[in-house]
């Protein structure tokens, strides 16, 4: 049945090992990001096979299924935790990351009376504009937590505001834990340096000492950096394929025909005069993907635009095409995350665990 997606777990394990050991050499540990596959335990195994010990998600169900599946943690609450879920986090999150002296508070008052070790890192904003106390502010607001289980400083980079780490970035973050310990007798044993864009800057020997902890998702589960616009050539992009079945294949103009408004979603669409070409359309829409992020893995394929259930792909300079056919095409993130997302999908691992 189509749309699925074919996992290749022998990619993704080795894709993690690299990173694992590319990190471990500099004294850096990874948390592996489950999110994307909605914690799948095939994967979450994976990511362990590979030398990875900390789990990574955002969402309690993702954890709940891991678990019931029998992987134990230590997780990581990758999302600053919402109030009304506060003790199902201290439950089954091991580490929790937090912005608010308030919130910190409560979670350290949970976890005492559950009698658990959860540690709480505190995030700081150094550029990126999502969460995290601003930097500037980050020694003032933490030293509030005095008394609390404040095991580590932690920032995000590119997910929002497209900041790609930097020297001077991870500078400030090692400044704010120097003070907290110096000034204020906190001990800081996790330093958080960010995400997938943060390899580009561990490849380049720009990660001072003391950054400790990576949390990576995207170059593991893709082979990709998509805030630094780069395919990462050391790991292999052969990990998630997404196939779609031809529906219609027929000749049309490149450009509609008529009054134009916007498209269903509200876009205005800009479209190229390249006269009468072959269009195909596949069953695989918005629904199931980011159009924008479907990579064709047959050379000469275009996509061209999308709507709720059709893509329409312009196939003129690939010869034969007919209804039945179908294509493969690799994803970025976002494009990976909805159709992971979608139960119209169908997930298929290769090898089966």
């Amino acid at each position: 049945m189509y749309p699925r997606v074919l996992i290749n777990l022998k990619e993704i394990e080795k894709n993690a090992r690299k990173v694992v050991e590319m990190a471990g050499a500099k004294g850096i540990e990874v948390v592996g990001v489950t999110k994307v596959t909605l914690g799948d335990p095939r994967f979450a195994e994976t990511l362990r096979k590979a030398g990875i010990k900390i789990l990574g998600e955002s969402r309690i169900k993702n954890v709940l299924r891991m678990k019931k599946a029998g992987i134990d943690g230590p997780f990581m609450l990758l999302r600053l935790p919402m109030m009304s879920e506060l003790v199902e986090d201290v439950k089954h999150f091991d580490y929790i990351m937090v912005s608010d002296p308030q919130v910190a508070k409560k979670v350290d008052e949970i976890a005492k009376e559950m009698k658990r070790d959860v540690k709480l890192i505190y995030m700081i904003d150094v550029g990126d504009l999502r969460e995290g106390v601003w930097f500037e502010r980050a020694v003032e607001e933490i030293a509030q937590c005095k008394g609390l289980n404040i095991a580590g400083v932690g920032t995000n980079f590119g997910c929002y505001g497209g900041i790609i780490p930097t020297r001077e970035k991870f500078e400030v973050l090692l400044d704010v834990k120097e003070k907290l310990e110096k000034e204020y007798g906190f001990n800081i044993e996790i330093v958080s340096g960010g995400n997938t864009p943060t390899l580009y800057a561990l490849e380049r020997n720009e990660i001072p000492e003391g950054i400790n902890q990576l949390r990576i998702g995207e170059a593991i589960v893709l082979g990709r950096d998509i805030t630094n616009d780069r395919v990462i050539e050391w790991l292999s992009q052969d990990t998630f394929i997404i196939e779609a079945e031809v529906i219609e294949v027929k000749e049309k103009p490149s450009v509609p025909v008529g009054k134009r408004g916007l498209d269903v979603f509200g876009r205005r669409v800009e479209f190229v005069d390249k006269g009468i070409r072959k269009r195909a359309i596949c069953a695989l829409g918005e629904q199931d993907i980011d159009s924008r992020g479907l990579i064709p893995m047959n050379e000469g394929i275009e996509v061209l635009h999308a709507s709720s259930d059709h893509i329409v792909l312009d196939v003129t300079e690939i010869g034969d095409v007919k209804i039945g056919d179908v294509f493969r095409f690799r994803m970025t993130y976002s494009c990976l995350l909805k159709a992971m997302t979608s139960p119209f999908v169908e997930k298929i691992y290769e090898p089966s665990p």
